[in-house]
């Protein structure tokens, strides 16, 4: 009961968070018409026109006299009510309730509006230099923060632990205090309007992924290093051969995080790049929602683009995902 009762609530949460993103998705097979209404409905739709008199009017369901037929309404009365007739016999008129008749609506999506969103500023420009930064910031901080952490996991020495709690409070360091001195490094090496700075200081690790990769790497037992040992195998040998395939969900879990920053980071991005064709998905979207603030549905088209490759990264790697996390979560405590 309880189980059930539970499952219940969940799912219930899930559809309360997912309606967004089906109305994101909704509004993007819009046309500009579509969107001015207003219509809370998640399926796009348009309502029918009839020709009277020479003019295109909307047609309704009407109840006259217990009876439900199609009528025009050719114009609105006062009292919230609606002059009706029927298109065969655009002579005689029926005064109704405009709230008590519902219109006739057919399903009209615009799936063309991807195409013109998408080609509107240069989208495959940008999502190139997004997939760059990310894909190879990502090796670099699993390259520099399995490093790191099998140092802090692993070794003994004298101050590690005091090393490791340094490394920790840089977390507390917010990025605008460091933003000045790094943007006037990078600047005077001639990094600045390049994806250089976006991507090198992934290669030099970070607390947050060191300390997640180190407290799982310290739940491997430690015999099974000293068997290695025995066998001959190098501290290095130990990391490649043992305790990161014995990590790979941690190391998944890690790297998805890092992906979801890095595809969604707007802030360096905006400080770093100048040039538009070295810009990413994140500036490049807000770039086109102000040129295009009147145009919703090709806005919300570009977005439903750019969340596109997360949700995929996460449906396909979901089980390791989960199981690194909640492995992780663990080990913290």
């Amino acid at each position: 009961m309880v189980k059930g009762l539970t499952t219940l609530v969940l799912a219930a949460g899930a559809v309360v968070i997912l309606i967004p993103l089906f109305y994101m998705v909704s509004i993007s097979l819009r046309d500009r018409t579509q969107v001015r209404q207003g219509s809370l409905e998640l399926i796009p739709s348009r309502q029918v026109e009839v020709e009277v008199n020479g003019k295109n009017e909307p047609l309704y369901n009407v109840t006259v006299d217990g009876q439900t037929s199609q009528m025009a309404l050719i114009k609105k009365a006062p009292g919230g009510k609606g002059i009706f007739v029927d298109p065969a016999v655009p002579d005689k008129t029926y005064q109704l309730l405009l709230k008590d008749q519902s219109p006739v609506t057919v399903i009209d999506a615009h799936p063309e509006n991807y195409p013109q969103a998408l080609t509107a500023v240069p989208f495959d420009r940008y999502f190139i230099n997004t997939m760059i930064v990310t894909f190879v910031s990502m090796a670099g901080m699993l390259f520099s923060c399995s490093l790191v952490a099998y140092g802090f996991s692993r070794f003994r020495a004298r101050w590690i632990n005091v090393l490791f709690l340094v490394l920790l409070s840089t977390i507390m360091l917010p990025r605008q205090v460091t933003l000045i001195p790094v943007y006037v490094m990078f600047q005077k090496i001639g990094w600045v309007d390049t994806l250089l700075p976006l991507i090198v200081p992934s290669f030099f690790a970070n607390a947050y992924d060191v300390f997640l990769l180190r407290q799982f790497f310290m739940t491997i037992p430690l015999e099974l290093d000293e068997a290695a040992k025995l066998d001959g195998a190098s501290p290095l040998q130990i990391l490649l051969h043992i305790i990161l395939p014995m990590a790979r969900p941690a190391i998944v879990a890690v790297a998805i995080f890092h992906f979801l920053y890095s595809w969604n980071d707007f802030y360096e991005p905006l400080i770093f790049l100048h040039s538009r064709e070295n810009w990413t998905m994140a500036v490049g979207l807000q770039t086109f929602d102000a040129l295009y603030s009147v145009n919703t549905h090709l806005i919300m088209a570009a977005s439903v683009v750019m969340i596109v490759p997360p949700i995929l990264l996460f449906f396909f790697s979901q089980k390791v995902f989960t199981q690194g996390v909640v492995i992780t979560r663990m080990a913290e405590k």
